[in-house]
């Protein structure tokens, strides 16, 4: 068995203390300025119901202000190459520990359960049991997504004296997960405006019961290859949840967050050091310019050696993508040369830029378009959802600053000529498919870049670029690794429960390339 032990887990630190100095504070002006002292006076002093939902919810939507770890999550979904301080290890195929860091909110959902249930109205109550719901399902529904079965029903479950979980299997996680979000889309319908929400849906249950629909939606879609597990009964699933109705539209807006000049973009500012640095793919690049898409001018620089060659800023010629499998020497000379395409500089010198959107009427409409065509559905037609969805992500972007699109804006009239050439509807299933997973991989650009790997992983489109002289991949040169590895702390905590479960996945071995349950046909 392979056991990964963390790398400097523990770091000793010493602090000195001004012993007697505190001493003559204390005994000069007694306990009530001591407490004053130890008092912020710009921090509340009182935790209630709200302001742990606030938390709640940014333990999910958060990107915090780590750019390099922004960037590392692109990369994975080979949307970018990154020519900066040494070749990112995503981009090259080598995938470390996953965490179960997100477990930590657990007991701070119990605390706000208990608070709302002895300060706010039952209404009130209903509308955080539903983010609690929510916030839970969201969780472990990308820790198991990540590295397969996982600590669950005896998670979070420390303050019992509980310290060693149990690792439960992937399909009755996925079971609780989808029994989690029904029940909170019902509490989220018998609920009212609750306070606390960092999101743009400022507490309304109705925009939170669309998204918890269209969450619960795309979980479902994520299954598609367990279509046929009793357990999970994703076909009627699927088709009780589009029947009711409650679906996000148009003006339900996005789930997740608004940077501001508070909450930054955690690219802007970073000059130099990622921005400028940050090529992208020809994965990216070439399908854009395949759908005549304009996109590519809101999302890329042209490249500057094209330009000085006579190429102009609104001819897609001049946009290069790098092929991130390429070696790194290679795409670092060529970043040094001008070659490629980098990062659009709104990027850069925007504070707020485009907002992080983790579920969108686009996104749903496209799930919905691959399940008309998987007969999950009759409703509507898949030419519609397709067009629905795409049209949506393009006003999004139409509504970002234009003045760095290079002169080519999206306007309504481009987004009502947009269906043309490669971007019309095809007229085989498998060409069907393949333009709605290529529309939600654009889509995802620079907002959930996991995501697009998970469906990759699920699809095996679009075509990753593979290099097995540059692969990362130790024990699959041709492949990209399918998983994460168990957080190096359970060897150390949770062995025991932690052997167990590799025994009876991944044959005793903790490895990036075992396939988990979710993938096994």
């Amino acid at each position: 068995m392979i056991i990964n032990y963390p790398k400097n887990q523990y770091m000793k630190k010493t602090y000195k203390t001004g012993i007697g100095s505190f001493l003559l504070v204390f005994l000069l002006t007694g306990c009530s300025k001591f407490a004053d002292i130890n008092t912020n006076s710009n921090a509340t002093t009182q935790v209630s119901a709200s302001l742990l939902a606030t938390n709640n919810i940014l333990s999910i939507t958060r990107w915090g202000s780590d750019a390099k770890a922004f960037i590392s999550n692109s990369a994975t979904a080979k949307y970018v190459g990154y020519a900066n301080e040494g070749q990112l290890d995503a981009q090259y195929n080598k995938f470390g520990s996953g965490s179960f860091g997100g477990m930590t909110v657990l007991p701070n959902i119990d605390k706000m359960l208990e608070y709302a249930a002895a300060n706010v109205s039952p209404a009130m109550q209903n509308s955080y049991q539903g983010v609690a719901k929510f916030v839970r399902s969201w969780t472990f529904f990308r820790m198991t997504m990540e590295m397969g079965d996982i600590p669950y029903s005896e998670a979070g479950l420390g303050e019992t004296g509980l310290a060693k979980p149990k690792y439960d299997a992937q399909e009755t996680i996925f079971k609780n997960i989808l029994d989690d979000l029904k029940a909170a889309d019902q509490f989220f319908a018998n609920g009212v405006a609750f306070t606390g929400d960092p999101t743009p849906y400022n507490g309304d249950p109705v925009k939170w019961r669309k998204a918890t629909n269209a969450f619960a939606l795309k979980v479902l879609m994520t299954l598609s290859k367990k279509e046929g597990v009793a357990s999970l009964n994703v076909k009627a699933r699927f088709a009780e949840i589009v029947a009711a109705g409650n679906l996000m539209d148009n003006a339900t807006g996005y789930f997740g967050l608004t940077f501001s000049a508070v909450n930054k973009h955690p690219l802007s500012g970073t000059s130099n050091l990622f921005t400028s640095r940050t090529l992208l793919s020809t994965l990216l690049l070439d399908n854009l310019k395949k759908l005549n898409d304009r996109r590519l001018f809101y999302w890329a620089e042209p490249a500057a050696a094209q330009i000085t060659a006579g190429k102009t800023q609104t001819d897609t010629a001049a946009y290069v993508g790098v092929d991130v499998a390429m070696d790194y020497a290679g795409m670092n000379a060529g970043w040094s040369s001008n070659k490629y395409s980098i990062l659009n500089l709104r990027y850069l010198t925007e504070l707020a830029t485009e907002p992080r959107m983790l579920l969108t009427y686009a996104e749903q409409q496209l799930v919905l378009a691959e399940a008309r065509i998987k007969g999950w559905i009759s409703t509507s037609t898949a030419e519609a959802y397709y067009q629905s969805g795409v049209k949506a992500a393009l006003a999004h972007i139409m509504g970002t600053n234009g003045s760095f699109a290079h002169g080519m804006m999206i306007n309504q009239a481009y987004i009502d000529g947009y269906f043309t050439g490669e971007a019309a509807f095809k007229t085989t299933t498998d060409e069907q498919l393949k333009q709605i997973w290529m529309q939600r991989y654009i889509l995802n650009f620079m907002q959930d870049g996991s995501y697009s790997y998970f469906e990759y992983r699920r699809n095996a489109y679009p075509a990753f670029p593979i290099n097995a002289a540059t692969s990362l991949n130790e024990n699959n040169k041709s492949g990209i690794p399918v998983r994460w590895m168990y957080p190096g702390s359970e060897t150390l905590y949770n062995r025991d429960n932690l052997v167990t479960a590799l025994n009876s996945q991944y044959g005793g071995f903790d490895e990036t390339n075992k396939v988990m349950w979710l993938l096994k046909p």
